[in-house]
């Protein structure tokens, strides 16, 4: 199982990386451009899941493209998840509580990749 801990680590771990709270919730940046954050669910997130809206916390982290996204939600709908919100939109939802330690490092590194990268 996974922590707000281990994601500031690893995502601090990272060259160019800020981390920044606003209104009490994390998010981390290289470049001043957001990788991995904290994504608590907001009423139509709820709506939406309905009884399979989960209770703990929640990540969001960038993926490279829409494909990356789908073999996470394909692979294991324990750990990943996603909203309407986020439909068409390069990011996953992670459940931090089921996620272990190394695969959370691979997704946020992966993470970090996607947005630092130089165009």
């Amino acid at each position: 199982m996974a922590t707000w801990n281990d994601v500031r680590r690893i995502a601090t771990s990272m060259p160019d990386v800020t981390e920044r709270v606003r209104e009490g919730v994390v998010d981390w940046r290289v470049k001043d451009k957001l990788f991995v954050w904290e994504r608590p669910l907001r009423k139509t997130d709820i709506a939406a899941l309905g009884a399979s809206a989960p209770s703990g916390p929640i990540l969001a982290a960038r993926v490279p493209d829409l494909g990356a996204k789908e073999a996470l939600l394909a692979s294991d709908g324990t750990v990943y998840f996603t909203t309407p919100h986020f439909h068409g939109y390069p990011a996953i939802l992670v459940r931090l509580e089921h996620i272990e330690v190394g695969e959370l490092e691979e997704l946020i590194v992966e993470a970090w990749h996607a947005r630092a990268r130089r165009r």
